[in-house]
């Protein structure tokens, strides 16, 4: 293809890389850009549409994301195969830590590269602040009860808007469970499922989620990722009927599942009654190039996908509030089931919340975050790239840490060894694997920038540079 004509409207409020990836979609949906069709290069499309070289990258770049598109080293972009995509057209709307060592017994260290870690400098402290005196003052009475089985209706309404604003996640206040953290609500959604259930997990994976669900008693079996993440080829042989997914952003390999991946996933479930997918959206809010990636409980028309989210990343860790989208029909199941317990979450935190949302500052915070993160992700891909023994990184662009393979004959534990005793600490990704990792043969380290400054960035990886030196 030698050019793509499209039509581009500067002065609409859609950014113009948005006008080019939904014209590039659209023309691959409907069959005007074929399969396996050759789209032109960035810089002859720039060129044609009289725009920068960066919009056309960034519309790319989102398609490659999505699985409409893929790239091939050296001779360009191709239209990928989305013929599931066709019968979607139209349709509207109606923290990461293995818990092998007790918190106590971990050592002191100068710099700590948690993926968890979260920068709480800027956060607006006193409009919460005002927010949670004045319902004191006002509602003083009320805040003190406890709140009915789902949460309070007026923040599962501000919840409903903000999802389907952000992520195209289809539902209705009455479907939305708010609850203290999301271990508390797989736990509960594991009363309500009963017992007997198999859950595929991609691995590696969440451990918390491994370890909560293995608690509850189900068999969770791991399956194997590739770059458009979970192998939904594998459900059938380990026999699930659960699949737990983060398709946005999977942690920790920052992977974003192809949207062709997405339907077959969509069709592993519709195949049988009780097939759910839990998709967990945790750091979906974080992403720096290109627009956020719909989630997949948008696409989802059979009532299957549970959707999963928490305002740990996105406010505050200690607000532990997180929400579980259910669809109508086990909406109706937890009321029956779980309709007597009492909401986890305080009052008082709930309508603060909700206020923080109702008044805008949630909007401007996270808006405000996104900058901080991509300075300081910006800044950590700068100096891991000054890093002679790094092979190759990847994770970029989204979330809160990137990944890195490392060129050293250390095995990965020494090497996280050597780094601790030198006041470092860094995490290995083979811990993260529910079965025996593979696909790596060198050792792959995860750096959480986070709740980092940038010249503790730099200090801890000096450090990491000397103990490769001195290996």
């Amino acid at each position: 293809m030698k050019e793509f004509a499209i039509h581009l409207e500067p002065n609409q409020r859609k950014p113009l890389y948005e006008q080019i990836y939904e014209a590039v979609r659209d023309g691959i949906l409907e069959g005007r850009i074929p399969r396996g069709e050759k789209l032109p290069s960035t810089r002859f499309e720039a060129e044609f549409l009289s725009c920068s070289r960066s919009t056309v990258e960034l519309a790319y770049d989102q398609l490659l994301s999505e699985g409409y598109i893929r790239a091939e080293p050296y001779r360009g972009y191709y239209a990928c195969d989305v013929s599931e995509l066709y019968h979607l057209a139209g349709q509207s709307q109606s923290t990461y830590v293995s818990a092998s060592k007790p918190e106590a017994d971990l050592p002191e260290y100068r710099v700590d590269f948690s993926p968890n870690g979260t920068e709480l400098s800027q956060f607006p402290f006193s409009a919460m602040g005002r927010i949670m005196r004045n319902l004191m003052l006002d509602e003083g009475e009320y805040m003190l009860q406890s709140s009915a089985s789902f949460g309070e209706e007026d923040l599962r309404r501000a919840i409903c808007d903000y999802l389907f604003r952000s992520r195209n996640v289809q539902c209705v206040p009455d479907q939305i469970v708010v609850g203290a953290g999301n271990e508390y609500l797989l736990i509960v959604l594991g009363q309500m499922l009963g017992t007997g259930h198999t859950v595929a997990m991609e691995s590696p994976t969440y451990l918390r989620a491994y370890q909560t669900f293995r608690n509850i008693g189900y068999d969770v079996r791991p399956v194997d990722m590739d770059r458009n993440g979970m192998r939904v080829d594998m459900l059938e042989q380990i026999f699930a009927d659960i699949v737990y997914v983060m398709p946005s952003h999977q942690f920790p390999m920052g992977t974003v599942m192809a949207m062709k991946r997405r339907l077959e996933l969509l069709h592993w479930a519709g195949q049988r009654g009780e097939r759910y997918i839990i998709e967990d959206d945790y750091d979906s809010e974080f992403r720096y190039k290109g627009k956020p990636i719909p989630a997949l409980q948008g696409l989802d028309r059979s009532g299957k996908v549970l959707y999963l989210g928490t305002f740990s990343r996105s406010i505050a860790p200690s607000t532990r509030v997180s929400y579980l989208v259910l669809p109508p029909r086990l909406a109706e199941r937890y009321r029956e089931h779980c309709g007597f317990y009492a909401c986890t979450v305080p009052v008082i935190m709930q309508k603060t919340i909700c206020h923080f949302i109702q008044e805008g500052y949630f909007e401007r915070n996270l808006n405000r975050m996104r900058g901080v993160y991509k300075a300081k992700h910006d800044f950590i891909l700068g100096e891991l790239r000054k890093c002679g023994r790094i092979r190759k990184i990847f994770g970029e662009n989204s979330g809160l840490h990137l990944l890195a393979e490392i060129d050293t004959p250390l095995s990965e534990d020494e090497l996280v060894r050597r780094c601790g005793e030198a006041g470092v600490r860094v995490y290995g990704l083979s811990e993260y694997f529910l079965s025996r990792p593979s696909g790596f043969h060198r050792p792959v380290l995860l750096f959480g920038y986070g709740g980092l400054t940038e010249d503790e960035m730099r200090e801890g990886l000096e450090c990491i540079r000397a103990v490769l030196q001195i290996e």
